[in-house]
């Protein structure tokens, strides 16, 4: 066995040190003879009892800890925040939800490095805690594994009309089933290619999970029995000096960004992976994305994108499956938590429905999920879930109709001042601006409910994965940083063209610097405290949103 970092505990210089250090383990119940000789595995668990994402992970925990002991080592478990993006919507918290994404990094971070643990499982189910997890994996690079809250099942499946899939457009004519389509009937995250499910799978990409274990559902027996693996596998790891950076190469981070493109991904991937990516010691930039989609098709067809659910996946073989299909897009050299390559886990699976995991030359869309766009609205970039938008809407003209909050854009839609054909430019609303960069998930569901299919939005915040349609987020630079979504007015002509890749309002030079000269920007208060501190040092979402 290698040297352990918890040997400290026991084998300080100070005597007193020891014998007091002893004192404390005993006191919580710990045989300090046998920690001297075993490993002690830290569980960083989100289980929290409030939503369907991780109300279950402290199961899950139990047997990752029957693991650990089985295989030699000790444990001990800690909780982070879990913070459920549909509880913090259309108010003043979701302004804190990506700024969590941070906190939980450092909370991690700082906890293990503090605590002088040996290895390290991550349990994690929802948007921000996946890579905020992920985050401090490559930060701290020790033995590491993840394991997956897995999706749940959405109560459309329970519909008596409920036929072979979970399309959720079918239902648009009826409100109170369409509703419906957006409860969850188990524990696991929402059965949709949103934030979540979307880390889930990657997670199996980057090689940093046992693989298969990510799409198994969050309420089936199987998930206890990769939890019982996770937990032997991590002091498996420890033992052969398998370290988190021995995973999360750059070779990895860049087959993620295809892979996020062939799934059909959230667009929040855009701001996760650099910063997943910085935190291991790599790079990604908005050129690796742009790139991925020109080169990979969107491969599947998962809610909002199409008619299936991620248990419909697992099903059909899970991401094995999926890396077996696109291999020829990959680096399958990369190496996983098992200690095989990414080759040879492909190797060993086999599509099991070719419906939901079609093959390669019959994707679901010729183009990848997400779309890089840029122009005069965007020189560092924004981006579109491409995957979710309809074809006669992939370019749009139309006149501006500006809002400085997602509360007047609300209003707006709800009294009419909204058209088809009109371009919402929904700005302040990014990293500095918001601050927090909240989700537009309410504008995008309001849009839907009054029938505006053919009216886009464009702004400097963020979207749902479960968003879809024509809607355009991240717009770097921010109105906060003076970008142009800032200068707009209502009645300015904004162009998306998503085939091309551009973004532009139809403004010549001399009127934005006049703009520019009259322009002073919208300021939030957000009281005394975290937020305050946040917008101060928050990079641009085309950087990851990370903190410098």
């Amino acid at each position: 066995m290698s040297k352990k970092n918890s040997d400290i505990l026991f084998s300080n210089a100070s005597e007193v040190a020891n014998v007091f250090r002893s004192g404390i383990m005993k006191g919580a119940g710990y045989e300090t003879e046998r920690l001297k000789k075993r490993p002690l595995i830290a569980i960083a668990n989100s289980h929290t009892e409030m939503t369907a994402g991780h109300n279950h992970l402290n199961r899950l925990g139990d047997k990752v800890k029957e693991g650990i002991l089985v295989e030699g080592g000790e444990y001990a478990e800690f909780n982070v925040p879990a913070p459920c993006d549909g509880i913090a919507m259309a108010h003043d918290g979701m302004r804190y939800v990506l700024a969590q994404r941070d906190l939980i990094a450092d909370i991690v971070e700082t906890h293990v490095r503090s605590q002088a643990f040996d290895a390290v499982v991550f349990i994690a189910g929802c948007d921000k805690i996946n890579p905020g997890m992920m985050m401090a994996m490559g930060r701290l690079d020790l033995p590491s594994i993840y394991l997956a809250g897995g999706p749940g099942q959405m109560n459309i499946r329970n519909s008596p009309s409920f036929k072979s899939t979970i399309d959720h457009n079918s239902y648009h004519d009826d409100m109170e089933a369409t509703a419906n389509t957006f409860h969850c009937a188990t524990c696991g995250a929402c059965e949709i290619m949103g934030t979540a499910n979307t880390f889930q799978c990657l997670a199996e990409v980057m090689g940093i999970c046992l693989p298969g274990s990510s799409n198994i559902p969050g309420w089936h027996a199987d998930k206890l029995k990769a939890a019982r693996a996770t937990g032997q596998r991590a002091v498996q790891m420890f033992r052969e000096g398998l370290n988190a950076r021995q995973l999360l190469t750059q070779a990895a981070m860049e087959n993620s960004v295809k892979m996020l493109m062939a799934i059909g991904g959230s667009t929040n991937g855009t701001l996760h992976l650099p910063a997943i990516a910085h935190s291991s010691g790599c790079e990604l930039t908005m050129d690796h994305f742009d790139k991925a989609t020109k080169e990979v098709p969107t491969l599947l067809a998962v809610s909002p994108n199409g008619p299936w659910g991620l248990q419909d996946v697992w099903a059909a073989g899970g991401m094995p499956a999926v890396l077996k299909v696109m291999q020829n897009d990959l680096d399958m050299t990369a190496a996983t938590a098992d200690g095989r390559t990414l080759q040879a886990v492909a190797d060993d699976a086999l599509v099991l429905n070719p419906k939901v995991i079609p093959s390669r030359d019959n994707p679901h869309r010729q183009t990848g999920g997400i779309r890089v766009l840029r122009g005069n609205l965007a020189p560092d970039g924004a981006v579109v879930k491409q995957a979710g938008v309809s074809e006669n809407m992939l370019y749009c003209r139309g006149p501006a109709v500006c809002f400085d909050s997602e509360d007047d854009a609300l209003a707006g839609i709800q009294d009419g001042k909204v058209k088809q054909g009109d371009i919402i430019v929904l700005r302040y609303q990014g990293p500095k601006g918001g601050p927090g960069m909240p989700e537009m998930l309410g504008v995008t569901m309001a849009l839907k409910f009054a029938g505006l299919d053919e009216a886009a939005l464009v702004t400097d915040g963020r979207f749902s994965g479960a968003t879809c349609g024509p809607c355009v987020g991240h717009i770097c630079p921010e109105a906060s940083d003076g970008g142009l979504i800032g200068l707009l007015e209502d009645g300015d002509i904004v162009e998306v063209d998503i085939p091309n890749g551009t973004l532009r309002a139809e403004l010549d030079d001399t009127v934005i610097e006049q703009r520019r000269k009259l322009w002073k920007p919208v300021f939030k208060e957000v009281g005394y405290g975290y937020m305050d501190r946040y917008r101060k040092h928050v990079r641009p979402a085309s950087e990851g949103a990370i903190l410098s």
